[in-house]
């Protein structure tokens, strides 16, 4: 009778031993949290009322009969969420000595906390408990077909040309009480698998990581020239199209931000600070007519002593050499003066004109003076901002390739 539990004594316990085989790992639903695995399942159990004498019938030692005329222990998975395509295997094994084999493969998809901080260098480990859902240990227990140590390397088939990598199947067995009367056996596995990073590194990191070194490349363009702007302002454009089109291959979870994640936002915000700076120092050498002179504590602190304690080499001949004008104007007289009255009239004309000139020469010089010094105090500045910056992506990468390494 198939309904009852196929013992004599009904306090002798059926040992059901089960054992595992991850087939394929078919899907890894991060903002879900759901596995989807393929798995070869295997139990067997006794059953003490299926037992006969090979010598009876022809040395027959095990036949296959249908699975709904046995006695079929109800162990299920405690994480099934959804029941997955899983093909129907009507039959079981029956040896003459009353062991049951049932073996079938099992589309399994489970709940499973899925940890990404680590996208993509991350390793999932989720769990497949296998329990009878109504009997207790006095009537069904659990135990593994194989040594542990068997099963825990065992990946023999394994489909191992997919994304995840399957690294070991651990097992744990338990025995539980829910209300501390009834006690439950269970035994569970724990499925570890480790992603393969390298679609991703080829196709988010290392374009990231071009873009900014270029980033950094076109600090060396010269600092008064507007071609610097434009070549950062076009940086930024082209990692926000990146960052688009990125954005969907990202693992997206409402627990938390994968550290990749966290990588392209400062990377982006490197990038806004890089063209701050630029922005600054273009606007600092800029030549204005009206430009107010260094003060002498921008002086003292940038041209004295930053290039002494950061060793900053001075740029010097920044300023093209002024034209003369005197030689015009000894032209002018040359030309120009003449004899008597009207001579005199023109010469008393000509040295008004000729200091009105020596006025705005040495204003010129003046002003051309102040342009190179704030010229001078712009390369600094520039040359000092591209050491933290370079030394804070730098640092950066080192932090981001430590924490993913552990």
């Amino acid at each position: 009778k198939k309904g009852v539990r196929p013992v004599k004594d009904w306090r002798t316990s059926t040992l059901v031993a089960i054992d595992l085989m991850v087939y394929s790992i078919l899907n890894v639903d991060e903002k879900n949290q759901v596995l989807t695995t393929y798995v070869w399942y295997r139990q067997a159990w006794t059953d003490e009322f299926l037992v006969w004498n090979p010598e009876d019938f022809d040395e027959v030692k095990q036949v296959s009969i249908p699975t709904a005329n046995v006695w079929v222990p109800d162990i299920l998975i405690n994480e099934f969420v959804d029941v997955g395509k899983s093909p129907d295997i009507p039959y079981v094994y029956v040896t003459h000595d009353g062991l049951v084999r049932n073996y079938k493969p099992i589309q399994v998809v489970t709940a499973c906390t899925l940890n990404i901080y680590n996208f993509p260098f991350d390793v999932q480990k989720c769990s497949l408990t296998f329990q009878s859902w109504l009997h207790t240990i006095d009537d069904i227990n659990i135990t593994l077909m194989r040594s542990p140590e068997e099963l825990r390397e065992d990946k023999s088939v394994f489909m191992n040309q997919g994304e995840w990598e399957l690294l070991h199947i651990l097992s744990n067995y338990k025995i539980f009480s829910v209300d501390n009367d009834d006690y439950y056996a269970e035994m569970k596995f724990h499925v570890v698998i480790r992603r393969r990073p390298l679609f991703y590194t080829v196709n988010l990191l290392l374009p990231s990581i071009f873009l900014m070194v270029m980033d950094i490349v076109g600090f060396y363009l010269p600092p008064d020239s507007g071609e610097r702007v434009s070549f950062k302002i076009t940086l930024l454009l082209g990692y926000s199209v990146f960052l688009i089109i990125v954005s969907d291959t990202l693992p997206a979870t409402a627990i938390g931000t994968p550290l990749i994640g966290v990588y392209f936002v400062v990377c982006m915000a490197l990038l806004v600070i890089s063209l701050t700076e630029t922005v600054l120092i273009v606007r600092l050498v800029h030549k204005q007519d009206l430009q107010p002179p260094v003060p002498q504590w921008v002086k003292y602190l940038v041209l004295e002593r930053a290039p002494v304690l950061f060793c900053i080499h001075k740029k010097h001949s920044l300023c093209p050499t002024l034209s003369s004008q005197g030689t015009d104007l000894e032209q002018y007289k040359d030309n120009n003066y003449g004899t008597g009255e009207q001579g005199k009239a023109r010469e008393g004309a000509c040295v008004h004109l000729n200091a009105l000139f020596r006025r705005q020469r040495r204003k010129r010089d003046r002003c051309r003076e102040v342009a190179k010094e704030w010229l001078q105090v712009g390369y600094v500045l520039d040359v000092l901002l591209f050491r933290v910056y370079l030394v804070a992506v730098v640092a950066y990468s080192i932090t981001l390739g430590t924490l993913w390494s552990v």
